[in-house]
């Protein structure tokens, strides 16, 4: 009776069976089950696993692997007016260039002597970003937008010492997830209303909920639909005079065209520089940053990496390294503020290089074009009948939702539709924000063109028309 052969599998590495034996012979062990012995015997698969045939050469595997990638509708092929927190942007090309050097790309650790270009793009990126938002202090980038909150959060309750945090009702609902996930146990959410009206903050249940327990109020500006807070410097007002903080979460690509958070009164910004050179990458390319003023209260509950400039022994020539790094869990490990694993340094070098092409007038002349560029969409699309747009009687930057409650249409439909006709609609809001019926996030960039807006307009146009015949 013939033996089945085992499968030798060339990118799974040490599959050949004479090698694996070896192995075994190499630890003493007899069977690779007895590896797995403490494992009780009532949590172990105990058949095989129902997998397709193995592709056993690269040419086969990477067929198929691009088959099932050409499946995707990209915004290669597609018009894409999608948002909600990962944004279509323009990417220079500079920014791939720059941040596929091997110096950055590889560079995964280290210290001043061996890292030095890397620690000092950092600085530069981390100045950039406080010109920006007019703040002192920037962390090397977290993860994404969400943790940089939730950090946020954390920082402001161990400087304040309390327990319950305030938080819009206009944030991201997967921001909010990650931010009610970070801060168990110990710190109890509580949710301000919005002006249904005017989609801004509703000053008066801010002031009712607000109380000697509030750690601060954290809102987002432009608000996740879009608004843009003009009352910042009021909320600021009513957080401070119960002992509390202001945390302010911000798209930094509004900068150039709204004043920092920092100049209405908030102590703490975060937010994601993914807008900054960042490719949207199936939703990822993130990266979160915090920003604070430069008072040691703040600094030192900064859990991530700060790079600062000093002095060297050779004179006239300047270092670059880490700020009171005996603050992080690289030095104190368990005992630190909060674990600090892998960031998202390398996208941090990537938004240095664009604030550095963009400039202070770049970013104001972006930032007005996304403002036109949008007013002109919510103008076209509000024309259609039974569409609306000024759900929101506020000013938006980049996004905005569209009301579809009287056009017959569910936003399923239309999504759907539009589809057909190559484009990506809006974010639907139906289950996040259930309260505004049928509507979507629509979102504007530079990157769509006028005739792309058109576009969209005859389309939303022909699909609320085939419903009435």
């Amino acid at each position: 009776m013939s033996r089945k052969n085992e499968i030798v599998y060339p990118y799974i590495p040490n599959s050949v069976p004479e090698i694996k034996a070896k192995m075994l012979e190499e630890i003493g062990v007899n069977d690779i089950e007895t590896l797995y012995e403490d494992i009780p015997e009532h949590l172990r698969f105990k058949r095989e696993l129902d997998l397709p045939k193995p592709f056993l050469s690269e040419y086969t595997l990477k067929r198929h692997v691009d088959h099932i990638l050409s499946k995707n509708r990209t915004c290669q092929e597609n018009i894409n007016f999608l948002g909600g927190g990962c944004w279509q942007h323009y990417v220079p090309a500079i920014c791939d260039e720059i941040n596929q050097r091997s110096e950055f790309l590889t560079a995964y650790a280290g210290e001043p002597y061996e890292d030095h270009g890397r620690f000092h793009a950092l600085f530069e990126y981390e100045s950039m970003m406080g010109e920006l938002l007019d703040m002192d202090v920037v962390n090397v980038p977290t993860y994404d937008w969400g943790q940089a909150a939730s950090t946020s959060i954390r920082m402001a309750e161990r400087i304040t010492n309390r327990s319950e945090i305030l938080i819009s009702k206009l944030i991201a609902p997967d921001r909010l997830a990650i931010i009610r996930n970070y801060c168990q146990p110990g710190i109890r959410i509580e949710l301000i209303d919005y002006n249904p009206r005017t989609g801004l903050v509703d000053l008066n249940d801010l002031e009712t909920k607000l109380s000697s327990k509030s750690i601060g109020f954290y809102f987002e500006n432009p608000s996740y639909l879009g608004t843009i807070e003009d009352q910042g410097q009021k909320i600021s007002d009513l957080v401070h005079n119960h002992g509390a903080l202001s945390l302010v979460g911000v798209d930094p690509i509004s900068l150039g065209v709204i004043i920092p958070p920092s100049n209405y009164g908030a102590d703490i910004v975060c937010g994601d520089i993914q807008p900054l050179g960042v490719h949207m990458q199936y939703g990822g390319g993130l990266a979160g940053f915090i920003a604070t003023r430069d008072e040691e209260k703040f600094v030192m509950e900064y859990p991530s990496r700060l790079f600062g400039i000093t002095h060297t022994t050779v004179e006239g020539e300047w270092g670059f390294g880490d700020v009171t790094y005996e603050r992080t869990s690289f030095d104190k490990r368990e005992q630190g503020k909060e674990f600090v694993g892998t960031m998202a340094a390398l996208w941090g070098i990537t938004a240095g290089v664009y604030l550095a092409l963009m400039g202070p007038q770049g970013m104001y002349d972006l930032g007005k074009l996304i403002l036109q560029k949008s007013q002109y969409a919510m103008k076209r699309i509000s024309e259609i009948k039974g569409i609306d747009v000024l759900l929101f009687q506020s000013s938006h930057f980049k996004e905005f939702v569209v009301d579809f409650n009287n056009s017959g249409r569910t936003i399923e439909e239309v999504s759907k539709f539009l589809l057909e006709k190559e484009i990506f609609g809006g974010k639907d809001l139906t289950k996040d924000f259930p309260e505004l019926g049928e509507s979507a996030l629509y979102c504007i960039t530079e990157i769509h063109t006028k005739e792309d807006i058109d576009r969209l307009v005859q389309a939303l146009n022909e699909c609320l028309q085939r419903e009435e015949e």
